[in-house]
């Protein structure tokens, strides 16, 4: 008799061709996903809106017109909902990734699929709040009348959101692994989003940094290259492509930790989930 081992394959491979084959099962899993997160809400998908608008609000009272910050010359509103608009698909992306390894396992048990579906799928969740926070972020700018540059904005906001997707993944694929074998890293993560929330330029600019050796520190958070692309879009001012490329850098870094960690890691999953 002929046995066959079924096993994921070992080193830092994405194995693209093999989660095609799965497409259907990431695309269940990413739609369970949405329906779950907005299940039985009066308000259904609007929350994906709702969200960044009514802290975009808060910010304005609070950290514009009562602290003043400076916005780089466009309205804090515009400058703060940019800011939102990355920022919340990183820290849903990062907080659903981080936790769904644990949230799946009864389904990890039973059957084999590619185990880097089940994060990929909770950070396009969080993609999809992004599309929806993308038609008010619109409206903001025909409001407070910002001018545009279309080339600039279809150049930069999807690189914006790619920047962030890595980042996201490289993190939410480490810490997902992380909390199959350490449960205390679910409540780890929150307080990381929060802390590195003050890390990164989301109610502040980088203008605002006297010493260049932190700016050169705060761009090692990718998120805040991610941040700064997107307000690059909006902003008629030329963007500091050495933070840009640090961002970049430490992004990739990132994604090649979580996805090597997670790939060495993965074949236990079943055993301890």
């Amino acid at each position: 008799m002929i046995e066959y081992e079924i096993k994921p394959e070992k080193g830092i491979k994405f194995n693209l061709h093999e989660i095609i084959q799965y497409k259907e099962l990431f695309y269940f899993f990413t739609w369970r996903d949405i329906k779950i997160k907005y299940k039985q809400a009066v308000l259904g998908f609007l929350w994906a809106i709702l969200q960044p608008l009514l802290t975009m609000i808060i910010f304005s009272f609070f950290f514009g017109n009562l602290l003043k910050v400076p916005s780089d010359g466009i309205p804090y509103p515009v400058f703060a909902f940019s800011g939102l608009l990355m920022w919340n698909v990183f820290s849903s992306g990062l907080s659903s990734a981080g936790n769904s390894m644990v949230s799946n396992a009864h389904i990890i048990k039973k059957i084999y699929f590619p185990r880097l579906i089940i994060p990929m799928s909770a950070i396009l969740v969080s993609v999809f709040d992004f599309l929806m926070s993308f038609i008010v972020f619109v409206g903001l700018l025909i409001y407070f009348q910002i001018n545009v540059n279309i080339l600039k904005m279809c150049l930069f906001i999807p690189g914006s959101l790619f920047l962030t997707i890595i980042c996201t993944f490289g993190m939410g694929s480490f810490l997902a692994a992380l909390n199959v074998k350490y449960r205390d890293f679910r409540y780890i993560i929150p307080f990381l989003i929060q802390s590195l929330m003050f890390l990164t330029p989301v109610i502040y600019p980088v203008s605002i940094i006297k010493y260049q050796w932190a700016k050169y520190i705060i761009a090692a958070n990718p998120m805040s290259g991610a941040i700064d692309l997107a307000r690059a879009a909006i902003i008629n001012k030329p963007i500091q492509t050495d933070l840009i490329l640090i961002s970049c850098f430490s992004a990739i870094v990132m994604f090649m930790i979580g996805l090597l960690y997670f790939r060495k890691t993965e074949s236990y999953f079943a055993d301890i989930a």
